[in-house]
């Protein structure tokens, strides 16, 4: 396993990481047998491609927060914290993926961790997230850091309110 130059953390964002980005998206991408051809246009502009994903911007129709989980110039994976649900409460407040070099080291248990103070800043205290049926590892993340079953939502998908502040 590699040692990391320092403890990960969420941060905006940055042009800083990008080999360790745009590899490890790629290696992500080819495991899951998914399209990477949008690594190419990042890869020639990646500062333009960083510019569009800091701050504040809609996404999947609702205010969010993008951050990337960084150790120096590893990036480890995403978390993207939505400010509010959409009516139908589809997705939840806090979405997160480390990418396929770094999984199943401890690290999505941490970035949830961490993503539940953004959260807390924002005034949601309690986030819902969601989960396929089928993914049991993300399960285990959300039930490490706190979060109580609430049923499935009409895609299928498990439900999870994950208090935000205060005892997990």
């Amino acid at each position: 396993m590699i040692t990391l130059p320092e403890r990960p953390h969420l941060v905006p964002p940055t042009v800083d990481v990008r080999i360790s980005y745009l590899t490890g998206e790629q290696a992500d991408m080819r495991v899951r047998g998914e399209d990477t051809a949008w690594l190419g246009p990042a890869s020639l502009d990646f500062a333009a491609f960083v510019a569009d994903r800091v701050g504040v911007r809609e996404r999947w129709g609702v205010p969010s927060t993008l951050l990337w989980y960084v150790s120096g110039p590893h990036y480890l994976g995403t978390l993207v914290v939505r400010h509010r649900l959409l009516p139908e409460e589809a997705g939840g407040h806090i979405g997160y993926h480390v990418v396929h070099p770094w999984q199943h080291q401890g690290h999505a248990t941490r970035m949830l961790a961490e993503g539940r103070l953004r959260a807390a800043e924002l005034g949601i205290d309690r986030a819902l997230l969601t989960v396929a049926p089928v993914n049991r590892w993300s399960r285990h993340v959300v039930l490490a850091n706190g979060g109580a079953s609430d049923g499935r939502n009409p895609d299928g998908e498990d439900r999870f309110l994950l208090p935000t502040v205060g005892d997990r």
